[in-house]
């Protein structure tokens, strides 16, 4: 499944810090606006303990982690939905991602010059997500006029729920409000799904902190959380020049330096974990002596459904998935003793997969 993130925000936040972290990559990281202008993409291994364990047990030649993607978008600035700095090709880059990573400046530095010329994480979160509201109203006001006589008319159902939608978010975004805050039925996203919304997707509010603050405690990281809590929104602390360092270091010696730093785990980590969270993803395993694999599917998929993700052939010819729950597999030691302990239960079309699920696909083409 090819799920991104977009990493956005004002411009010398850190992103492309952050991103170098991510990816382990050398992307341009300077110290003026706009340093980033064509959009970064990196694919990163999503690290899972639990894929560990088993390769533990079952020793396979093969071993791969499931992964996501991360787009380090260019800065943006006040009036960008009106094409201010390059505004409106680093929006179009925004409505390609799944979810947004919002990183916010909540750090002093005299070296590095903020764009507004003070430090003010409140005001920077105002100015991006007016921006992203700005847009969406436009596209709205484009559309809108389209469908209102066919809507008003009541000749076509689908234009008038799409209609009356388009009215309820627009009203929403007029008052300052995003997308995701109102309360949108399935069927109702389903309408709008083409017009890629940019308030209406998954947000996480990075807080990008000094290296003397990994643990979040300043100032400036209360504000954010305490506004955070009003909307719903996640939050994730990070020093992304840490992150950056870390990156670097062997997994021992990264290790050690969290230890040190008083850190269970990294902020990359935390972040990538949160992300998987906001979209409502989870995780289920293969595991045999050529490969043992992890694969990531959306909370309340069925079992035809994932199989699919492996392979569309497995999703048109599936009889049954042998399932073994993760901490079955762990406890008895593999899928042979599992089974002899009658963990292993045969699976229909209307099982719904359980994160952790341990896999074997039974199917016929």
């Amino acid at each position: 499944m090819g799920l991104t993130a977009g990493i956005i925000g004002l411009p010398n936040v850190g992103k492309s810090t952050l991103f170098n972290a991510i990816t382990k990559s050398k992307v341009l990281s300077a110290n003026y606006p706009f340093a980033t202008i064509e959009p970064n993409v990196g694919i990163v291994p999503v690290h899972d303990l639990r894929l560990d364990r088993i390769v533990e047990i079952v020793k396979p030649r093969n071993v791969v982690y499931t992964t996501f993607s991360f787009t380090d978008i260019a800065g943006l600035v006040k009036g960008a939905s009106l094409g201010e700095g390059l505004g409106n090709q680093f929006l179009s880059h925004i409505r390609e991602v799944d979810a947004i990573c919002h990183v916010v400046r909540c750090f002093d530095d005299k070296n590095i010059i903020h764009i507004n010329g003070k430090i003010d994480p409140l005001d920077d979160i105002e100015t991006v997500n007016l921006e992203l509201g700005l847009a969406d109203l436009e596209v709205l006001e484009r559309r809108i006029p389209k469908i209102e006589k066919k809507a008003l008319m009541k000749t076509d159902e689908d234009a008038v729920n799409e209609y009356a939608v388009l009215i309820k978010i627009k009203e929403a975004l007029e008052k300052g409000w995003n997308a995701r805050d109102i309360s949108l039925t399935d069927r109702q996203k389903e309408l709008i799904k083409n017009y890629n919304l940019l308030t209406l997707k998954p947000m996480i509010y990075v807080l990008n902190v000094g290296e003397e603050d990994t643990l979040g405690t300043s100032q400036y990281v209360k504000t954010v959380e305490e506004f955070a809590k009003k909307t719903n929104t996640l939050t994730v602390v990070v020093s992304a020049k840490i992150e950056e360092e870390l990156s670097e270091l062997t997994e021992e010696d990264k290790n050690l330096f969290l230890e040190e730093l008083g850190m269970k785990q990294s902020g990359l980590d935390q972040l990538i974990h949160e992300a998987y969270h906001l979209l409502n993803l989870q995780t289920f395993f293969t595991a045999g002596e050529k490969e043992a694999r992890a694969w990531t599917f959306y909370k309340g998929m069925k079992a035809p459904e994932c199989a699919g993700i492996i392979h569309t052939d497995f999703e048109k010819g599936f009889i049954k998935a042998e399932v073994i729950s993760y901490e079955d597999f762990i406890q008895y030691r593999g899928s042979l003793k599992a089974k002899e302990a009658g963990k292993l239960r045969l699976e229909g079309k209307e099982y719904v997969f359980q994160d952790g699920d341990v896999v074997l696909f039974r199917f016929n083409v």
